[in-house]
């Protein structure tokens, strides 16, 4: 096992009516910046639940933070909190809307081009903005982890960053919120958990034990859950175990003591700046490729994956062959398309692009052990053609 520190100071609120605590966990007297994206949240309620459970407040409201966020649009929104002086943001949303208040509370003091926080993957360890979440759709884990993911619309680059100041204060998780939610988002929201999972455990041993049997916990349940809940998503039994699935895949704790790989995402990330692809389902599409390619650094990991997920049997190859073609079914079973074709036809000079935009940045290797080069990521993008 890998030596590690575990950090973790957001209070995850969990479970039906929690919403109601809201206005305990805001700091006193705050003036409150109420981030939130297209207007979904005014549909499903909501928005009325947290304006009633915050009854003494000042808010001011910052809506229209897209699905991938915008640098432009969340520049907008820093400059109302100096405006308003506002004190305090709450990100009432999904994950991007989260990714989004999470770059503002980084660029309100930040002192010198915001833009570089991102294109030089600036991290934040003090003076950031505090705020809280109320999450309204299960998926990226945004909600207890200080991570973000940001699209530059000038230059379209969609790019991650992060840093220790930027965990959430508090995130209220209501598992009934995912009873309003359209499938093609349950769908992504599935897919996105698992995959930030298989980022962080399928590497390479490290003897880790516990670290892998939660890992694959949190895939099975997924497993189990996922079909159903895209059916059902009023079965509070399957919500709540599907909404905690997607905190735990990347709340950090299944990271700590192994590799990570994240060349998956890495990549996806390009397609959606490129494409406007769903964010999930750019990483159905480039996942298995990758694992096709990095085989033989991956099989050992792809072997125990699959005797444990899969129940496989056979030797170490046949399983970690078997098991790449289960987790595409799996994806399959959830909506999921797994070939950039299906999405668009202007796809022949992707590897190219994508490969010149990495050279570009100097992200010369990549994945757990850097052996994900320039030349293996032109081959993955082209097999997921």
């Amino acid at each position: 096992m890998l030596n590690f520190e575990l950090y973790n100071p957001t209070n995850l609120v969990f479970g039906k009516g929690q919403i109601e605590k809201l206005s305990t966990l805001v700091p006193k007297d705050a003036k409150i910046l109420l981030a939130y994206g297209g207007g979904s949240i005014f549909k499903n309620g909501i928005y009325d639940q947290v304006i009633n459970n915050l009854k003494g407040f000042e808010i001011v409201e910052f809506g229209g933070i897209e699905p991938n966020p915008r640098f432009e649009t969340l520049m907008k929104a820093v400059d109302v909190i100096k405006a308003e002086k506002i004190d305090f943001i709450l990100a009432v949303g999904g994950g991007s809307v989260i990714d989004g208040v999470k770059f503002i509370s980084a660029a309100v003091n930040f002192e010198g081009n915001p833009i570089d926080i991102l294109q030089k993957r600036i991290l934040i360890t003090e003076n950031a903005m505090p705020f809280g979440t109320v999450l309204t759709l299960p998926a990226t884990g945004s909600e207890m982890n200080s991570g973000y993911v940001v699209t530059i619309d000038a230059t379209q680059e969609k790019l991650s960053s992060g840093g220790s100041a930027l965990f959430p204060q508090f995130s209220i998780c209501d598992p009934t919120v995912i009873s309003s939610l359209p499938k093609r988002q349950i769908e992504n929201g599935v897919v996105d958990a698992y995959t930030h999972v298989m980022e962080q455990y399928l590497t390479y041993p490290t003897d880790a034990f516990l670290q892998d049997r939660i890992a694959e916990g949190v895939l099975q349940t997924l497993i189990q859950v996922g079909p159903g809940i895209v059916e059902n998503p009023t079965d509070y039994t399957l919500a709540s175990n599907f909404m905690w699935s997607c905190t735990m895949a990347l709340n950090g704790l299944i990271q700590k003591g192994v590799p990570s790989d994240w060349a998956t995402h890495m990549i996806g990330h390009e397609l959606t700046a490129l494409y406007e692809i769903d964010h999930a389902r750019t990483l159905a599409i480039i996942g298995p490729s990758l694992y096709h390619v990095m085989f033989e650094t991956k099989k050992a990991k792809l072997a125990q994956y699959g005797r444990r997920i899969f129940n496989l049997t056979g030797s170490d190859d046949e399983v970690a062959k078997e098991a790449i073609n289960k987790t595409v079914e799996f994806f399959h079973t959830m909506g999921m398309d797994t070939k950039l074709s299906q999405y668009t036809e202007d796809y022949s000079k992707t590897a190219d692009f994508i490969v010149n935009r990495f050279e570009e940045r100097g992200w010369k290797g990549l994945g757990e052990n850097q052996l994900v080069t320039l030349e293996k990521v032109k081959s993955i993008v082209e097999l997921s053609y």
